[in-house]
């Protein structure tokens, strides 16, 4: 993207105050954004977008700034302006680069560049159709068409030298149902790490479908009971609960300011024998998943914890030299306008030995939580809130009439201790993840689980 003699020229401008470590991050990124709406598409954006970052370590001191003037002498400026506010006590030198060569772990087939807008359409009009075929009450859909290639470089003054292309690709169908007074909504959104191939074999029958599914059975469902039950969780998406009041308190981030429950409790017992946790980048192909983070580190997968005992964090370069360790691979940015930080990938429960049809079938009286909507939490408390966009009761080991209004309360660190079942069917549900590096593609996931005990905020009193 820019010449090597440049970089290394930058990296030494960063160092001229005594700074101890210096890093380029380049960005290329393509997007392609189609809005479809009332049968008909509405908005279709593409656009580039090209900068520089520029990031300085003295000590636990950092200074990043980004710019998009390519030229040498922006580059030295803004690489010289940034050092201005270092104060290091040493003269930091670079070392040769070294450019790294790896087997891209996501095969791309299709670049989503090559493709035709037209192709692009039909699918869209396609799950349009499946979707407002469902059901007569089936009044609107919206199917978003989401694509993005991000060339990287990022090069340090350790000597790393490394290049990236990565590909992303989501489409996104939410299906409204209305009748009489009575209005509700049902989303799905799959995405992959993979080119316009991931389009093509999407079983839009299923996802669109679904999504009408939902906002169909929603129509008139009763108003969910409000108090403490067993909550069933489905598999997929449902792992949402665990990335927000959990993942977020395994990222150095919070753990390395001692602003995690988690902080300081590798080798204890954090949940029961049958919770393994886990964060792994190299899910071939996952909505989540990366060959490299945004510091250049191969991703990895990263136990967090195994069977109920806390195994380690998810940790970036500067929160390294915090917590006095190593990275492991879990730097993650939106883009070369921010600073990149400790940030989760593919973040899922591991499978266990329950089947769904026993947790059911096991469960007197409860709430089951088929598809998971947004949510709040504290991460430095874990406190949480989460809307269930479809709900139903359990009764008698039977899963019986819906509910809608369900909201679930509680505290991550705790609800993971209550985890009393583990289903066997591990699947991963895509979506985006906001955080002080930006807004990043995430998957979460987990088989079907049973917590003993959730505080259920509902719309009428047990």
């Amino acid at each position: 993207m820019i010449k090597q003699s440049i970089i290394e020229n930058v990296l030494n401008a960063a160092l001229s105050t005594g700074g101890d470590f210096s890093e380029i991050f380049i960005e290329d990124k393509y997007v392609n954004n189609i809005a479809l709406q009332s049968n008909k598409i509405e908005k279709s954006i593409s656009g580039r977008d090209f900068g520089i970052g520029i990031r300085i370590f003295s000590g636990l001191q950092s200074i990043y700034t980004y710019t998009n003037d390519i030229s040498e002498e922006g580059l030295l400026l803004a690489a010289k302006r940034a050092a201005l506010a270092i104060k290091g006590g040493g003269t930091g030198t670079i070392h040769p680069l070294q450019k790294e060569i790896f087997d891209p772990i996501h095969q791309i087939a299709q670049m989503p560049q090559t493709v035709e807008h037209a192709r692009k359409a039909s699918i869209m009009r396609q799950a349009n159709e499946i979707a407002r075929n469902y059901d007569e009450r089936i009044r609107q859909v919206t199917v978003r068409y989401m694509d993005e290639e991000q060339n990287i470089l990022i090069a340090n003054s350790e000597g790393k030298f490394i290049e990236d292309t990565r590909v992303h690709s989501r489409l996104a169908i939410q299906a409204t149902a209305s009748e009489g007074n009575e209005l509700q909504t049902g989303f799905y959104g799959p995405g992959a790490h993979a080119g316009f191939e991931f389009m093509e074999n999407l079983d839009l029958t299923h996802y669109a479908g679904e999504a009408a599914r939902i906002a169909v059975t929603m129509l008139h469902a009763e108003e969910c009971p409000s108090g403490k039950f067993p909550v069933i969780i489905d598999n997929e998406f449902g792992g949402v609960i665990f990335h927000e009041a959990c993942g977020h308190g395994l990222e150095a981030t919070a753990v390395a300011k001692n602003n995690s429950v988690f902080a300081n409790r590798v080798g204890e017992k954090v949940a029961p024998e049958i919770v393994t946790y886990i964060d792994d980048g190299t899910l071939a192909n996952e909505w989540g998943s990366l060959n490299i983070d945004d510091e250049g580190e191969k991703t990895r997968k990263n136990v967090l914890i195994e069977n109920g005992i806390l195994k380690g964090y998810l940790i970036d370069k500067l929160n390294a030299r915090r917590m006095k360790t190593e990275s492991t691979g879990s730097s993650r940015r939106q883009s070369y306008r921010f600073s990149p930080t400790s940030r989760m990938t593919n973040t899922y429960i591991a499978p266990g030995t329950s089947t769904p049809g026993d947790i059911i079938a096991s469960t007197e009286y409860g709430i089951y939580a088929k598809y998971m909507g947004g949510g709040q939490v504290n991460p430095a408390t874990g406190d949480y809130n989460f809307a269930v966009e479809e709900a139903y009761i359990v009764k008698n080991g039977k899963i019986t009439h819906p509910v809608r209004g369900a909201t679930l309360i509680g505290n991550g660190a705790k609800t993971l201790q209550l985890v009393d079942r583990v289903g066997n069917n591990l699947a991963h549900g895509a979506g985006m993840c906001g955080a002080m590096s930006g807004s990043l593609p995430v998957n979460v996931g987990q088989p079907m689980i049973r917590v003993s005990e959730i505080t259920v905020g509902g719309t009428k009193g047990e």
